[in-house]
């Protein structure tokens, strides 16, 4: 697979529809969106905890994501690390230059896109060298910088700085539920179903952490021998109907998110 043409758009065609997709998933702390109805303030939230998200994602495929990684304790806060793999991997390190390495590449670049990780500068500048084509690395860095302002980071109750408020859990997580690729020319456009968490978990939050459901579409090449993201979009959907579970406590979500790492290796 080459690189592909400059259409965000994904087109029919290529690989649509193929397989299934198969979940492995080594541990870490994810984030982002919001569904419809929301505040514009919300709307604008979970476009930039996509874009976020999906970068992030692809630094973590590239350092390998190999089950033999260590595991690093910090306190109450898990760290990313290795968890029994349910299947073969598909590569050992990296991502393969076929169908299945793309949508595997495309999967993690979601989960890392949703990372709460992106709301640091200097880790988020970082994550861009690493993930996005180099031609597109100075556009990238410079609408991130734009959407992640002082302003912003008050909106979704974090500190201007982008720090979490002593006394509360920031949550921003995503979780692919599946994946096709819909272009094969010349590259790969893939759209990636996923279900994310975003909030502010804590007594008096007046940003509870909720969920909701959107599919990420990424344009991507293969360069330096790995695949890059050339481009990006998102929308809403396709959403399910609500089941009837009780919505827990502000204490039991920011327990969950502190007891229970994100994944890392999503497919």
């Amino acid at each position: 697979m080459s690189l592909g043409d400059e259409n965000e758009a994904a087109a029919s065609g290529g690989y649509g529809g193929t397989g299934q997709t198969r979940t492995r998933l080594p541990d870490r702390t994810g984030e982002t969106r919001r569904g419809a109805g929301r505040s514009p303030s919300r709307s604008l939230v979970t476009v930039v905890g996509v874009i976020v998200l999906l970068i992030a994602a692809i630094a973590f495929a590239n350092r390998g994501g190999d089950d033999s990684s260590s595991r690093t304790d910090t306190g109450n806060k898990p760290e990313a690390a290795p968890t029994a793999p349910t299947g073969t991997k598909p590569v050992g390190s990296g991502f393969a230059r076929d169908e299945q390495g793309v949508q595997s590449a495309a999967a993690n670049y979601a989960v890392a896109l949703g990372s709460a990780e992106m709301f640091n500068k200097a880790r988020r500048d970082a994550v861009l060298q690493s993930l996005i084509t180099p031609s597109r690395v100075s556009y990238f860095e410079t609408k991130l910088d734009q959407a992640y302002s002082p302003a912003f980071n008050k909106n979704v109750g974090l500190n201007e700085d982008g720090s979490t408020p002593a006394g509360y859990t920031f949550v921003s997580r995503t979780s692919p539920i599946g994946t096709k690729v819909t272009e094969s020319n010349n590259g790969a456009t893939v759209e990636v179903w996923c279900s994310g968490l975003l909030g502010l978990a804590g007594e008096n939050s007046t940003n509870p952490v909720t969920n909701s459901w959107f599919t990420i579409t990424m344009k991507l090449e293969w360069t330096d021998g790995g695949w890059k993201i050339v481009t990006h979009s998102q929308k809403e959907g396709p959403t399910p109907v609500p089941g009837d579970d009780r919505a827990s406590s502000a204490d039991d979500m920011a327990k969950a998110v502190e007891e229970y790492g994100g994944f890392t290796y999503a497919r």
